[in-house]
């Protein structure tokens, strides 16, 4: 069997989710793996088939996505040819997590394809949605990776098809302990704004990792340190508390490890609001952005703030054979009515 897995990069919790899935997809058949996206720091330990440069959301400093700069790296036309280029028939098996390229390659191609992402939980009738419900966001969860099958991980499980979270092989081995201090996380704000705010905090250890710095400094009791794969797997083991967005992958990996958790959903994604949502209804402390009139809030949850108790066992291998046993051989009548959903129209 012939699989194409697309994996997005436009942050780093698909690519380490990607780490431990390809191995098990492995098992069952000859997997090509796509990437799209350029905001990931982490790189696939695979042959990776296809690079594109899809449709990427450009971090911002002020806690969001940067609107304009994300809309500058749209290349409409140049998205089109990768989606045509693909050589999307010759798989038996396509399954995306949250990849636009592969998922429009195969509504173009009239093929089945199959989503495995925390984006696609998100949407589940089930799953706890914002007060506000931000539209536009909602219109592209729906709409940036359509699938036809669906399946989705989120903090909780929630039906056969929606799992707990995959937590990397090396988190999972790490020694937890309690050093004391605080991991920070937060790709959406500037190094200047986390620290004016935290520093604040002049009894705390603040760890920060940074998307923008390339060399470790400190400031006062703020210590900046560039990514890194393996110090931030030490530093999140070793820290008593994680303040982050709410993005999939790290909270997962800080509830996996029982530590108090603080997330700041990244304004304009309402994948992380609905993430947010979730967390909330766990006990986890949610405030909306990194302010002074926010400040009160981190100095309690500093105080008094607990860890929530989760279950998240090692199940990627059942995950991945649940898939293929539903979808590597396709039935005859899934040659399907995809001309009925709609999907053809948008192309």
């Amino acid at each position: 069997m012939k699989i194409l897995y697309a994996v997005q990069a436009t942050g780093n919790g698909h690519i380490t989710r990607a780490i431990e899935i390809i191995p098990h997809l492995k098992m069952w058949g000859k997997v090509d793996v796509l990437v799209s996206g350029s905001e990931s720091e982490i790189e696939l330990p695979f042959k990776v088939k296809y690079t594109f440069k899809g449709l990427s959301f450009v971090f911002g400093n002020n806690g969001g996505v940067d609107i304009w700069k994300t809309y500058k790296k749209l290349h409409s036309l140049k998205l089109w040819r990768e989606i045509k280029s693909l050589p999307i028939q010759k798989y038996d098996l396509i399954i995306s997590d949250f990849e636009p390229i592969s998922c429009w390659a195969a509504i173009k191609a009239k093929k089945p394809c199959v989503g495995l992402s925390n984006q696609l939980a998100t949407l589940h009738p089930l799953a706890p949605k914002p007060n506000k419900i931000d539209l536009l966001g909602k219109w592209v969860l729906h709409n940036y990776a359509p699938v036809t099958y669906s399946y989705g991980f989120h903090f909780k499980r929630l039906d056969q098809q929606i799992f707990t979270p995959i937590i990397r092989k090396e988190i999972r081995e790490l020694t937890v302990s309690n050093a004391g201090h605080y991991l920070v996380y937060l790709p959406a704000y500037s190094d200047a704004k986390i620290i004016k705010h935290l520093s604040s905090f002049e009894n705390i250890n603040w760890m920060v990792f940074s998307k923008k710095s390339k060399k470790e400094y400190q400031e006062k009791n703020v210590t900046i340190l560039p990514l890194s794969r393996q110090l931030f797997a030490e530093k999140l083991a070793s820290a008593e508390g994680v303040i982050c967005n709410a993005g999939f992958g790290t909270c997962s990996e800080a509830l996996f490890l029982q530590k108090k958790l603080l997330v700041i959903p990244m304004k304009t994604q309402f994948e992380q609001h609905c993430n947010a949502a979730m967390l909330d209804e766990m006990g986890v402390t949610v405030i909306k952005k990194l302010g002074k009139k926010h400040l009160s809030k981190i100095e309690f949850w500093l105080s008094e703030g607990k860890s929530i108790e989760v279950d998240y066992p090692d199940n990627t291998a059942d995950i991945i054979k649940t898939i293929v046993q539903n979808h590597g051989i396709m039935p005859k009548e899934v040659s399907m009515d995809l001309e009925n959903t709609g999907l053809f129209e948008q192309l």
